[in-house]
């Protein structure tokens, strides 16, 4: 997410949900960005071809590496949709309260940054509400 190849693009968020393959995957893009939108009140934008992120952030870590990303997103893709829902280092009680919510959202697997879902239909919306706000509430807090 965001390492430095992933920047914005000039492509309407709108534009691209329309081309997603298959239907169902567009419906369920529609879906995502109107809760990232009403929980983080932020207009989205394209990162790179295929992610659609909500706020932004630039930091330096101590290593010198200059990091410009998405605070949150997602990515529709074919297979499974792409969560991405905390940006920085989280905190030992954000990630307890993380570990929580993902016990409670449904059916998913995790990659080293993101949350992958199916289909909609298998998760519960009102916990992904939830780790949206607090994915957003605490993405800056903890950058260098």
């Amino acid at each position: 997410m965001g390492d430095g190849k992933t920047t914005i693009t000039d492509v309407a968020v709108e534009t691209f949900i329309e081309d997603v393959e298959p239907p169902a995957k567009r419906e369920d893009a529609r879906v995502l960005d109107a809760l990232f939108r009403k929980v983080t009140g932020a207009t989205p934008r394209m990162w790179g071809p295929t992610i659609i992120g909500y706020g932004e952030y630039s930091t330096t870590y101590d290593s010198g590496r200059r990091v410009h990303s998405l605070r949150i997103g997602f990515s529709p893709r074919k297979a499974k949709h792409s969560l991405y829902l905390s940006a920085g280092c989280a905190a030992p009680e954000d990630e307890a309260r993380r570990a929580e919510a993902l016990g409670r959202l449904g059916k998913f697997s995790q990659g080293a940054s993101c949350i992958y879902v199916n289909k909609l239909a298998d998760i519960d919306l009102g916990v992904l509400e939830e780790m949206i706000a607090d994915g957003w509430a605490v993405s800056l807090r903890d950058l260098p």
